[in-house]
Parts: structure tokens; C-alpha cells; sequence
């Protein structure tokens, strides 16, 4: 009950018939009430048939009503809530017996009424709260418990424990006076309040004020109530506050911070207990003079009673004003009917059939009381309220922001949000896990049930072997039946064995064929850590490196074979000089004629072979410089996007520990509070009394600190959703890593077996001069893939 909240209670009814009077009896009246077995259901004469939430029959004993009508509502009381209990009904019925203001002398324990009932049931709660806590090692709570008693009268409130008010004054009216609090409760002005320490004590100031009441006889009861009678407890309750449920997520500071600090929180309570003046017809009671006058202004109270009541359970009529201020009695109960307050209203009534009208509308008022809907709430002081709802608003963002960083909630394009489907995939798969792990178990105890009925089987055809052969025996049969049980075992334990090796053996498969980046940080689908986002930029940075001392390599590659090339074609040119000389000397020993056609031959073969080669060279170069030129222009981009990154980590590292020293101030700033709520509550107890101009100050300072506090929870909702935002851009920019990163392993991949053949390719070439220049990446390829990576960075 700790967070304080509103909650709709409909008044609840019972109903309890009193039993036949003697003189009822022996006038001869027939009893015109029954009740049905199993229902709470009254019926009056023969067809008027009422429902209420409690009906008890005329041999009902009062410890039935009190465990069922008014025992919870003294457990609610101590947990800061209040509570009214309203017995109603004519001169005569049972009221004030059932109530249990009458104390008379010869009364029992069995015939204890409800109040004296429900002092002893807060007495033992109140010790049962204090051995509790002392049970689970924290301080017990400080109940503090007093009492009022009043009278109405001819519409006059009296006190009741004023014991030097005048008899003669009594035709006076008294000077307690009626207030509401801002919160809409009712209290009273003037009227003695008396601490209670003890059951005893209570007990004492309830005898010395129900005798105080003013009672005379009348032809219908001989002592009756000639006024309203309204018994207050006020319980007030300083306890540990409530610890929140353990499958809320909370920090391990909040959680060290509460163990060391004990927080306190204040809960008050009233318990109203109302026995009303009966209903009368003057010409049945003959009351003449004073008594009229009393029975006149009891009708009247209520009456007005009858009207806020309508008013409040009449559904027929859209009543937006309720009187309450008609009468005294109704504004004491203002709380009770439609307020603050879980009531119970007792309807007593008569069986016989001369009193048959006065049931009739006593049934009819209590029926019209069920429809009444209070809102209940607990009763909590403000500090304690305050530090409540920041506890749970700081529990709330704590939970989502553990949700965030587990990628169970995510932020969209859109900037809605919604839940991981991988959360929702993990579940089902936690249900398919569940159910195998049910239908595993289900097939091992079958297959237990078929090991152990094959071994029977095979121990049977044993002994039947064995039985033929004339060798049968009991020992030898159950040595059999153990030894062939054991050998079903050890072979269910191979084909385990084997079955288990088999499953290692590819695993061990898998993971040595799994590429490297699956075996790291790439593995999943979101990089939860920062630790899991800085190696990912570690191995980028490697990969990068690795590219580019491929570049240099390739490069000097190219200068080598080119310095190469030049040397071959000086020793060819040299060669084919010697030939040539060689060619010549031999001509001239051959004819002019044969000389002529051979060397064209030979000139034409030379030139074909030179051209030939010097085309396919040609290209393999132009294609290998464009293939360095693009390498290069990729691991520029690349380099950006990384550099990129890396700024937006560091700005998320730093944010986020701006936000942890955010949070940590505020829960700082809360423990801060509670120790100076303690502290005004110390001295509040301490002072007897203090200047309204104090309690002005105290006020006005807690204004403004409440105003300080709710700036800084709007400062801290504006962080959250900064703290979204960059969530979102930081998974977008792992997934921009992660491409990345699969680009760059294609690459090498692509780019060993072309880097081999070009190599292969460049060392064939033997012949002729290649001055043809590299084919490198233009500038408006370079610029169209920068401009591309700008706009995926920035999206």
C-alpha cells in the first residue's frame, strides 16, 4: 500500500433481523420475514424479496457479523485506510446491542457488541505490526491512537467526554464547529480528544461516554437512544516504508542506499463508528413534549441522511449537488458516503408483522445505500507521497533503460517505439524449450518403462530356455534378469556416449570453419556493450591496415617489374643487333636472291609475335592500375566512416556518463529529502506549539524545493530522449560498421587470386616498350561514392 492511489468501493449492506420480543409474542404477532438458505437474500411477507452483500437471521450471533462486516476493515485502518461503520434502523431493532454501546452488566463475552470487538482486533494488530518488523530486523513502527465521542441531539453537536459540561447548559448550543481540510476530509473544532495507550483504557473512555448518552423510554422501547452517536478513532502510524516487488529491476546503489538509510512514511486512519437514533411514529411511541420534540429532530437527520443518500445511489437521476449541509449529521459523514472511506451500513429490522412498514422503508433506505461508490485511497503524508512517486518514476526509467541496452526495445525510423522481435522470438523459443524439455522427460520415463519390460521379456525366454533344459532355478533366474537389466543400461549409456561425441565432433567442425569475425563481435545482431563496439573498431582498424600494406606491396611490385622490363629490352635489342650482323655475314655467302626472300620472311614473323604480345600486355597493366586506383579510393572512404564512428562512441560515453551523474544527484537529492523530512518531523514532534508565521516558512520552502525538483525531472526527461535518440543513431552506425567490415573481407577474398595472376601475367611479357599510362579512378567516380557515403552517414 505503499504507492497511494484511488480505488472505487461501493458501500456494502447487511442486514440482521433481531429476534422476537417477549411482549411481541405474547400479543400474538406473526413473524413476516424470512431468509433464503445459501443467499443473501431477505423476504418480507410473500413477494418483496431484497438482496444485500450480508443477511443474518434472527439467531446470528455477533461474532458472525463482526469477522464478516467490520474485522477487514480494522486490517485496512492499519494500513492507512479509513473506515465507517453505520448501524440504521428503527426504535427498537437492535442498534445499539449490535453496536455494542449499551454495557450492561450481565452481559457475556459471546454478546460483546462491535466496538469493543474491533479495540481488542486493533490492539492485537498493532502488537502483531510491531513483532513483525522486529522479526525481519527493522525498527518496529510508533502508533499513536486517540479517541472522540459526540453526541447530536436536537441538530447540537455535544462531547461526550466532557466532564465538566453543565446538564443545565444543555439547552445551550456548544461551540464545536464542522471544518473540511483541502483534501476534502472532515474534522472537528473543539471536541476533547483523549490518548489511548491501552485496550483497557479505550474500553473505559467508550462505557464513561455511552453512559454519558441521553436515553429515555417510550411505549416502543424502554430505553431508548434519543440522540446520534458517533465513536472516532484516529490511528496515526510511522512505520519503514514498504520495500517495492522484487521483479522490478533495481540499481545495486538504490538497493545499498536503502539497506544502509531506513526511509519512514506516515499513515493516518479514522475509524467512524455510528449508531443513529431509531426511526419512530410519534403515534406509535406516544411521546408528547420533550420526547416529540427528540423524535422530530431525529426524523429530520434522517431524513437528510435519506437525501444524500438518493442523491449519491440513485442512478435514474443526475444529481450534480449533493446536500450534504442540510443537516450536521450528514456533514459528520460526509467521508463515510461517497468520500474517503470504506463503509459498512447494518440495517436493523424487526421480524413481526406489525412493525411490516417500518422494515419496508428500512429495506428500501439500505437498498438505495448499495448503489453509494466511494473512492478510497491511503491516507499518506506528502513528503512521503513525493518520495514514492520519484522512487517509481527513477524504478521506471532504470527498467527501460536496462531494456534498451539489452535491445529489448528498440526506436524506429519513425521515432516510435516498439519491442525487439528478437525479445518475442526468445520467448517462444523459451515456450518451445519448456515443452521439449516436458516431452524429453514424458520419452525418458517411456523408455524407462520399455527398457525395464524388455528386460522382463528376455529374463522370461531365459528361464524357459533354462526351465526345458531341466536347470531352472529362482537365484539363477533373478541373477539372469539383474545381469540382462544391467547390459540394457550400458548399452543405453553407449548410444548416450556415442550420440554426445557425435554432436562434439561437429560442433568442433563448425568452429574451426567458422570465418573470424563470427567467432567475435559480429556474431550477433546488435552490439549490446561498449566493450563489443570498441573491438569492432579495432578490428576495422586492423583490416585497414592490412589493405593498405597490401597497396605498398602492389605498388613496389609494379616498380620492380617495370625496372625489370627495361633491363630485358636492352639485352633483347643487343641480341637481335648480333643476329642481325649474324644474319648479314651468312648472306653474303648465299645468293642475292635467296638472301632477299628470307629476310622478308623472317621481318614479318618478328613484327607479327612483337605486336601480339605487346597488346595483351598492354591491358593486363591498364586493368591492374585500375584496380589499385579503386582499392585506393575505397580505403579513403572507408578510413571516413571509421573516423566517424569513433567520434559518435566517444560522444555516446560521454553522454551517458553525463546521464549516470544525473541520476546519481537525483537519488542524492532524494535521500537528502527524506533526511529533512525526518528531521522537521523530529522537530514538529518536539515543539508544543509553534506560530502560524513557522508553519508559513515551512511551507513556502517546500514549495519551492518541490518546484526545483520538478525542473530537474523535466531535465531529466529531456535527457532520455537524447539518450534515445543517440541509442538509435549508435545502431544504425554498427550496422554501417558492420557492412563495412563484410566489404572489406570480400575484398581480400576477391584480391589474392587477382593480385597472383596479374603478377603471372606481367613476368610472360618479353618483347617491345609499354608507355602506356595507369587508367586511375576518375574524379567523378571518386566523387559520386564520397557523396554516397555522406548520405548514408547521414541518414
Amino acid at each position: 500500500m505503499a504507492a497511494p492511489g484511488q480505488d472505487d468501493c461501493t458501500v456494502r449492506v447487511a442486514v440482521r433481523i433481531r429476534p422476537q420480543l417477549a411482549k411481541e409474542k405474547i400479543e400474538g404477532c406473526h413473524i413476516c420475514t424470512s431468509v433464503i438458505p445459501g443467499e443473501p437474500q431477505v423476504v418480507l411477507g410473500k413477494d418483496k424479496a431484497f438482496t444485500f452483500d450480508f443477511v443474518y437471521d434472527m439467531d446470528t450471533q455477533q461474532e458472525e457479523i463482526y469477522l464478516k462486516c467490520v474485522e477487514q476493515l480494522i486490517d485496512g485502518c492499519l494500513e492507512g485506510y479509513n473506515a465507517t461503520v453505520l448501524a440504521y434502523g428503527q426504535t427498537g431493532s437492535g442498534k445499539t446491542y449490535t453496536m455494542g454501546t449499551g454495557f450492561d452488566v450481565n452481559i457475556t463475552d459471546g454478546e460483546l457488541g462491535i466496538i469493543p470487538r474491533a479495540i481488542k482486533h486493533l490492539y492485537y494488530g498493532i502488537e502483531e505490526k510491531k513483532r513483525a518488523a522486529i522479526e525481519q530486523g527493522l525498527p518496529p513502527p510508533e502508533f499513536k491512537v486517540n479517541v472522540q465521542f459526540l453526541e447530536l441531539y436536537n441538530e447540537d453537536i455535544l462531547d461526550l467526554f466532557d466532564s465538566l459540561r453543565d446538564l443545565e447548559a444543555s439547552h445551550k448550543k456548544s461551540n464545536i464547529k464542522i471544518h473540511e481540510d483541502a483534501n476534502g476530509g472532515i474534522y472537528t473544532v473543539g471536541v476533547t480528544t483523549r490518548m489511548i495507550n491501552t485496550e483497557a483504557e479505550m474500553l473505559q473512555c467508550l462505557k464513561l461516554g455511552a453512559l454519558s448518552r441521553t436515553t429515555a423510554s417510550t411505549q416502543m422501547n424502554v430505553q431508548s437512544s434519543r440522540s446520534h452517536a458517533i465513536f472516532t478513532i484516529h490511528i496515526c502510524q510511522m512505520r519503514v516504508c514498504i520495500k517495492m516487488d522484487n521483479d522490478e529491476v533495481i540499481d545495486n546503489k538504490v538497493i545499498s542506499e536503502s539497506r544502509e538509510m531506513n526511509e519512514f512514511e506516515t499513515l493516518t486512519a479514522k475509524f467512524h463508528f455510528v449508531d443513529l437514533a431509531g426511526s419512530e411514529r410519534l403515534k406509535r411511541t406516544g411521546a408528547t413534549g420533550e420526547r416529540a420534540k427528540e423524535g422530530i429532530s431525529i426524523n429530520c437527520g434522517l431524513l437528510a441522511l435519506g437525501n444524500v443518500i438518493s442523491a449519491l445511489g440513485d442512478k435514474s437521476k443526475r444529481v450534480t449537488h449533493v446536500p450534504y449541509r442540510d443537516s450536521k449529521l450528514t456533514r459528520l459523514l460526509q467521508d463515510s458516503l461517497g468520500g474517503n472511506s470504506q463503509t459498512v451500513m447494518i440495517a436493523c429490522i424487526g421480524p413481526s408483522d406489525r412493525d411490516f412498514m417500518e422494515t419496508l422503508n428500512t429495506l428500501k433506505y439500505a437498498n438505495r445505500a448499495r448503489n453509494i461508490k466511494n473512492k478510497v485511497m491511503v491516507n499518506q503524508d506528502r513528503a512521503s507521497q513525493q518520495i514514492n512517486i520519484l522512487r517509481s518514476e527513477i524504478a521506471r526509467l532504470q527498467i527501460e533503460l536496462t531494456e534498451y541496452k539489452t535491445g529489448k526495445r528498440l526506436i524506429g525510423d519513425d521515432g516510435v517505439e516498439s519491442i525487439n522481435d528478437m525479445f518475442h522470438e526468445n520467448t517462444m523459443l523459451h515456450t518451445e524449450n519448456n515443452n521439449l524439455r516436458m516431452r524429453v522427460k514424458a520419452m525418458q520415463e517411456t523408455i524407462e518403462s520399455l527398457r525395464s519390460r524388455v528386460t522382463q521379456l528376455l529374463s522370461d525366454q531365459v528361464n524357459q530356455v533354462l526351465a526345458k533344459s531341466g536347470d531352472g532355478n529362482d537365484e539363477i533366474s533373478a541373477m539372469i534378469k539383474n545381469y540382462i537389466k544391467e547390459v540394457e543400461d550400458l548399452r543405453s549409456k553407449l548410444f548416450e556416449s556415442e550420440a554426445m561425441n557425435e554432436n562434439l565432433r561437429r560442433n568442433l567442425s563448425r568452429a574451426s570453419a567458422r570465418p573470424p569475425y563470427l567467432n567475435g563481435t559480429f556474431s550477433g545482431s546488435v552490439l549490446g556493450s561498449d566493450k563489443d563496439a570498441m573491438d569492432v573498431l579495432q578490428m576495422a582498424k586492423k583490416d585497414l591496415e592490412k589493405l593498405k600494406k597490401k597497396e605498398k606491396k602492389k605498388k613496389k611490385s609494379v616498380t620492380k617489374e617495370e625496372n625489370l622490363n627495361e633491363g630485358e629490352k636492352l639485352e633483347e635489342k643487343d641480341e637481335e643487333e648480333k643476329e642481325k650482323n649474324d644474319l648479314e655475314e651468312e648472306g653474303q655467302e648465299c645468293s642475292d636472291h635467296d638472301g632477299d626472300e628470307e629476310d622478308a620472311e623472317e621481318d614479318e614473323v618478328e613484327i607479327s609475335e612483337s605486336s601480339d604480345e605487346s597488346d595483351s600486355e598492354l591491358d593486363e597493366e591498364a586493368n591492374f592500375q585500375a584496380d589499385l586506383a579503386n582499392i585506393t579510393c575505397e580505403i579513403e572512404i572507408k578510413q571516413k566512416l571509421i573516423d566517424e564512428l569513433e567520434n559518435s562512441q566517444r560522444r555516446l560515453q560521454t553522454l551517458k556518463k553525463q546521464y549516470e551523474e544525473k541520476l546519481m544527484m537525483l537519488q542524492n537529492k532524494i535521500r537528502d529529502t527524506q533526511l529533512e523530512r525526518d528531521r522537521v518531523l523530529q522537530n514538529l514532534g518536539s515543539m508544543e506549539s509553534f506560530s502560524e508565521e513557522k508553519a508559513n516558512k515551512i511551507k513556502s520552502e517546500y514549495e519551492k524545493k518541490l518546484q526545483v525538483m520538478n525542473k530537474e525531472l523535466q531535465k531529466l526527461h529531456t535527457a532520455q530522449k537524447e539518450h534515445a535518440r543517440l541509442l538509435k543513431s549508435q545502431l544504425q552506425y554498427e550496422k554501417q560498421l558492420k557492412k563495412l567490415q563484410q566489404e572489406v573481407g570480400e575484398m581480400k577474398k576477391n584480391q589474392g587470386p587477382s593480385n597472383e595472376t596479374n603478377e603471372g601475367r606481367t613476368r610472360t611479357c618479353s618483347h617491345g616498350r609499354i608507355e602506356e599510362k595507369p587508367r586511375n579512378c576518375s574524379t567523378e567516380e571518386r566523387s559520386s561514392q564520397a557523396r554516397t557515403s555522406n548520405e548514408t552517414l547521414g541518414s
